[in-house]
């Protein structure tokens, strides 16, 4: 934990499709506050969204519908075929979906809040993991991975391919990762999993508090 910052930072992350929103809801039943990168990013893109008008210069009309609200799909098609345009996109979004997360951090702080979940697709590739105390990484194998693409999204294949690709490897990010978590297993074992650690966490962190004292 850094000397400046009181709350404890865990950062939860995995491949698309790996389970981490079902982690990420379970850890918030068991009361950690999660902050959502996924849902800060949906609500700046949201109609009427601040960084809608950045999307728009970048990628130009033929990502909006004809009310002028962003074609999700249409988007993904352009960034998973180039590389490129995936940067592209990812400097003209991270930055401020970084520092709404960031704000949330201080936020927490100011209310007390000892630990805080920043919950990061990307944790590793945009290296949000050097904000944090510790990280899990909820693991798939590729195959299930594809799988579960395919199915939750309707892609095909070779769509759900290149969407894996695009992020960094599983075995680079379980090198860099403090827990890995296979999800090689069902809800009811991931959640049994997940609780245990949790309490383990709050301890040491209750531990640090009276050490602190």
């Amino acid at each position: 934990m850094s000397a400046n910052r009181k709350v404890y930072i865990l950062g939860l992350t995995g491949g698309i499709a790996s389970g981490k929103s079902e982690a990420a809801k379970h850890l918030s039943s068991l009361g950690a506050m999660c902050i959502d990168a996924d849902a800060i990013s949906r609500a700046m893109t949201a109609p009427g969204g601040p960084l809608l008008p950045a999307i728009r210069e970048a990628f130009g009309d033929e990502v909006f519908d004809e009310e002028g609200n962003l074609n999700r799909r249409a988007l993904a098609d352009v960034v998973f075929a180039d590389p490129m345009q995936r940067r592209l996109l990812d400097s003209v979004t991270h930055p401020a979906i970084q520092k709404a997360m960031m704000d949330d951090v201080e936020k927490a702080e100011e209310e007390g809040k000892p630990l805080v979940v920043l919950n990061v697709p990307l944790l590793f590739e945009t290296g949000m993991d050097a904000l944090c105390d510790e990280t899990w990484l909820i693991s798939l194998d590729r195959d299930k991975q594809i799988e579960r693409l395919m199915e939750r999204d309707g892609l095909t294949r070779e769509q759900a391919v290149a969407r894996i690709d695009s992020q960094m490897a599983l075995e680079d990010k379980e090198s860099r990762a403090t827990e890995i978590i296979d999800n090689r297993k069902s809800l009811d074992k991931l959640k049994n999993e997940l609780s245990g650690l949790y309490a383990a966490l709050e301890k040491k962190l209750h531990k640090l508090e009276i050490e602190n004292e």
